[in-house]
């Protein structure tokens, strides 16, 4: 085959055969790329096109032209406002065993709701891992979209849990005692303890029977949520016996129907009824938590976070094996800051199998992610265009981009939100195509900006008039030090160490270097720092987030950890378990933990959130 079939073949399947990089240079994909994405295509067969194949608005039908998908938008965000950032699994507080839930959730924007003036919480993606220890860490990495993590369930919130017997809760408490003593600590976050400390009080619970109202609900939940509910439940039931990667399972569960027969009698019956009750028991946890929010003022409440894709062992990827291209890895090309790309583990849609089901299963997902929000983060937003595809055994450098239809995609995620009445945001960081942004936000989509990489054509600091209107601000992500942490050059030393870098470390240094000294600059302009005096890392942080204040971002967004002084990054991307990404609770600038019932006394916290508060009312 000559190198121009190759090419044509490859555009016919909307496989990009070059890109632009981080430095605007051309780069021609390798032809060993183009052959094995096209023969990963290949391998799953698409049948024929089924009509009306755009799914947007209404949430009970998914379907409808393309003229109505062109027309479709999400809400305005009118008035501008500010709120937390948020992991919550680190935000922990007296009554939380070792790691944040839903009632620390809740807590914690109702506080800073009512006494603070916050519009939002942002949280990491709750969604599920496995059923069983070990518990991966990353939010980014799970086992379903489609449901949330039972580890951020408060047990003693559980209705039931009041009727259980004496004994029943004296063996709970003594589960939660030696966890909660762990929030003092600023050792890492144990999941594995705390699944297998809320796996057995939630086994307790569970033995209580429901009141006749509680099982009315509870039916109706398992009524609404239909095949989802049934797949997930399904697929916990076998990981607990066969482990969690269908991969590896026998044969005859590896497919989905013949595996879901057989949860349907004996104790897989048993264990799928548990792990769906415990999804009916979050669900509700999640909506109190919204609820709470919205009762203490919140013009939106909780904003949920979506991940791009999921584990190719889980249980999305065993429930739509059809829907999901094997021995491909999404990813993202080498940038300024992961100068050897990306790898994230997932599979990515089939484009064509997508567009068959008429994008249905897009705005499925958003749907749910929309139930108990006010809004959605949809991570690397750009994927509902194109995604960067890594063929196994290929480095990340050597992927391509691949198109979706984006009118198709834009539609589910927008007529979603419509449907829902929350905001869409779209994480559109680092290379990103001019029209890309320009189509979100004619349909409604706000982006985001951070502020250490927002710069005017001359590399210097974005002033703040040049900000876009439609987007949230921050100053980092967490994938980045906070604000402490980076002004230290944290984040150099440890690529460096970790050899992550392509540049000479010095080079890498004083790059950094030169960017707090731009940003000090900026800073002064503004009156927000002194000139000619040392900025302390509390003073900086405070003028950063006044900076982003005095923009015309329609929201703006503060790390909490930047407002407690910590130093440590969440996760460093191209790493494992060389850094203990995930796992590291909040802390103060001096490593003490912080626990939420001390944040109202915090000085640092207080003068970050009057400083991020908009200074114009309305967008």
């Amino acid at each position: 085959m000559t190198d121009p079939e190759l090419i044509r073949r490859a555009q016919a399947a909307g496989i990009g055969t070059s890109y632009e990089n981080w430095r605007h240079e051309r780069v021609d994909v390798p032809a060993v790329t183009l052959e094995a994405i096209l023969a990963a295509l290949a391998a799953v067969p698409v049948p024929a096109p089924a009509p009306a194949p755009v799914p947007v608005a209404e949430p009970t039908d998914l379907g409808c032209g393309a003229a109505a998908a062109a027309a479709v938008s999400a809400p305005r965000q009118d008035q501008r406002a500010w709120g937390f950032t948020v992991q919550l699994y680190s935000v922990r507080s007296r009554e939380s065993w070792g790691h944040g839930d839903l009632r620390d959730l809740a807590d914690l924007a109702a506080w800073s709701g009512r006494d603070l003036g916050a519009g939002f919480v942002l949280v990491n993606p709750l969604h599920a891992a496995e059923p069983v220890p070990p518990v991966s860490p990353s939010p980014y990495l799970p086992m379903t979209r489609h449901y949330s993590s039972p580890l951020y369930l408060r047990i003693e919130d559980i209705p039931e849990y009041a009727r259980l017997p004496a004994a029943g809760r004296d063996q709970v408490e003594r589960l939660a005692g030696p966890l909660r003593a762990r929030s003092t600590s600023p050792g890492l976050i144990d999941r594995d303890a705390v699944w297998a400390a809320k796996r057995t009080a939630l086994e307790l619970v569970y033995q209580v029977p429901l009141s006749a109202a509680r099982q009315a609900a509870f039916d109706a939940y398992r009524d609404q949520e239909g095949d989802e509910l049934g797949y997930w439940a399904g697929w916990c039931a076998l990981a607990e016996r066969h482990g969690p990667d269908w991969r590896t399972w026998p044969a005859q569960v590896q497919d989905r129907d013949a595996g879901l027969a057989a949860t349907t009698e004996g104790a897989l019956a048993k264990a799928a009824d548990f792990h769906a009750w415990l999804q009916w028991l979050v669900d509700d946890q999640l909506a109190a938590a919204q609820r709470a929010a919205l009762a203490a003022g919140m013009t939106r409440g909780i904003i949920h976070d979506l991940a791009v894709g999921v584990h190719p062992g889980g249980a999305d990827a065993w429930a739509h094996q059809d829907l999901l291209v094997r021995g491909i890895s999404v990813g993202a090309p080498p940038d300024s800051f992961n100068q050897r790309g990306q790898d994230w583990a997932q599979p990515p849609w089939h484009p064509q199998r997508l567009a068959t089901a008429g994008y249905r299963p897009l705005a499925q997902l958003f749907a749910a992610a929309f139930r108990h929000a006010g809004g959605l983060r949809v991570d690397h937003v750009m994927g509902l265009m194109r995604l960067w595809w890594v063929p196994e055994g290929m480095t990340p450098d050597r992927g391509a981009y691949v198109r979706y239809d984006h009118a198709a995609a834009v539609a589910a995620l927008a007529g979603q939100a419509a449907a829902a009445g929350g905001l869409a945001i779209g994480e559109d960081l680092g290379t990103v195509d001019p029209w890309i942004r320009s189509y979100l936000a004619e349909h409604g989509v706000l982006g985001t900006m951070m502020l250490w990489f927002a710069q005017e054509p001359d590399g210097s600091p974005l002033r703040p008039g040049h900000w876009r209107r439609d987007c949230m601000a921050t100053v980092g992500t967490h994938d980045v030090p906070p604000v402490a942490g980076f002004l230290t050059g944290d984040q150099v030393t440890e690529r460096a160490r970790l050899g992550l870098l392509t540049s000479p470390e010095q080079e890498e240094r004083d790059r950094s270097a030169a960017m707090i000294s731009g940003w000090a600059s900026a800073l002064e302009a503004e009156d927000l720092l002194t000139p000619g005096q040392r900025h302390e890392p509390a003073d900086f942080t405070v003028a950063l987030y006044g900076y982003l204040a005095r923009t015309s971002s329609a929201l703006v967004g503060v790390s909490l950890a930047d407002a407690v002084g910590d130093t440590r990054s969440q996760n460093i991307p191209g790493t494992s378990d060389e850094y203990p990404n995930w796992r590291i609770p909040l802390c103060d600038e001096t490593g003490r933990p912080m626990l939420l019932e001390e944040l109202p006394a915090l000085p640092l916290l207080l003068s970050v959130a009057r400083a991020a508060a908009p200074s114009q009312a309305s967008v």
